[in-house]
C-alpha cells in the first residue's frame, strides 16, 4: 500500500515537472519568435482572469461558455450511449442483424461529423444542431465497442449455464451483459473524447453566441490569439478531468479486471 502511494506520488511529480517544462519551453519560443500572433504564457493567463471576471466582448462570461458547452456535450453524449449501447448489444446477440445493415452502417461510420454541418444548417435548428453532431461523434466508438465485445465474451461460460439449463434471457442478463461492461466502458471514454472535438465545429454553426467554441469563434475573427488559446485550454483542461472521473470510475466498477486499470 505505502509502495503504491508513492508510486502514485512519484507520477503526480513527474506530471507536474512536464507541465512546468512545456510552459517554459513555450515561453522561451514565444520569447524568441515575439510575434503578436503568439502569445507568452503570461497574456495567455491575463486572457484567462479577463474572460473570467469581465466576460468576452460581448459580455458573456467563461463561466456561462463552459456551462453551455457541458450541456450540449453531455446530452448528445448520452444521447450516444442510449442508441449506440442497445444497438450494438443487440446486433452483436444476432449478428445476422448486422450483416443485413452492414452496407448502411460501415459508410456512414466512415464519414466525419463535420461533413454532415451543411446538412445539419438546413435542416435543424437550435439545440438540436449540437445535440446531433456530438451524438454523431460519440455514437460509433460506443456503438462498434459494445458490439465486439459481445462477440468476444467466453463461449465456455456461456455454455457452462446452458448446461444447467438457463434460458437465453437469463445468459444475456448474467453472462454476457456483466462481460462486455468493461469494453463499453472503453468505448465510452473514447466517444467522449470524440463529443468534445466536435464541439467546437458544433457551435460553430449554431445562432447563440455561447460556448467554448463560439468563444475560441469569436476571438479567432479578431485575431486575438491569447483568448483563442485559453479556449483550447479550457477544452482540453475539461475534458481531461472528465476522463480522468471516468477512469476512477472503471477502476472502482471493475477491479476484478486488472486489464482495465492503466498502470
Amino acid at each position: 500500500m505505502e509502495a503504491e502511494r508513492k508510486e502514485k506520488l512519484k507520477t503526480f511529480a513527474w506530471n507536474i515537472c512536464s507541465l512546468v517544462f512545456v510552459v517554459i519551453a513555450w515561453g522561451m519560443f514565444a520569447s524568441w519568435q515575439k510575434s503578436p500572433f503568439f502569445p507568452m504564457p503570461g497574456e495567455i493567463y491575463d486572457a484567462f482572469i479577463t474572460l473570467s471576471t469581465e466576460g468576452d466582448v460581448e459580455g458573456v462570461s467563461l463561466s456561462s461558455h463552459i456551462l453551455w458547452s457541458l450541456i450540449r456535450i453531455l446530452t448528445g453524449f448520452g444521447m450516444a450511449c442510449l442508441t449506440g449501447i442497445p444497438l450494438g448489444l443487440a446486433m452483436g446477440l444476432w449478428p445476422r442483424l448486422y450483416n443485413s445493415t452492414r452496407a448502411v452502417l460501415e459508410p456512414i461510420r466512415f464519414i466525419p461529423p463535420i461533413a454532415w454541418i451543411p446538412m445539419t444548417i438546413v435542416l435543424l435548428v437550435g439545440f438540436s444542431r449540437y445535440a446531433f453532431l456530438i451524438w454523431l461523434g460519440a455514437f460509433f466508438p460506443i456503438f462498434i465497442n459494445t458490439l465486439l465485445s459481445v462477440t468476444r465474451v467466453n463461449p465456455v461460460h456461456i455454455n457452462v449455464v446452458k448446461v444447467f439449463g438457463a434460458s437465453r434471457w437469463y445468459t444475456i442478463r448474467n453472462i454476457v451483459i456483466p462481460s462486455v461492461t468493461p469494453d463499453i466502458a472503453t468505448g465510452m471514454r473514447v466517444g467522449l473524447g470524440i463529443a468534445w472535438m466536435c464541439i467546437v465545429a458544433a457551435e460553430m454553426i449554431g445562432g447563440e453566441m455561447v460556448g467554448v467554441g463560439r468563444l475560441i469563434l469569436k476571438y479567432a475573427e479578431l485575431m486575438r490569439l491569447a483568448e483563442v488559446i485559453v479556449g483550447m485550454l479550457v477544452i482540453g483542461v475539461i475534458g481531461f478531468i472528465m476522463n480522468e472521473i471516468f477512469i476512477v470510475v472503471e477502476r472502482h466498477l471493475f477491479r476484478w479486471r486488472a486489464e482495465i486499470s492503466l498502470d
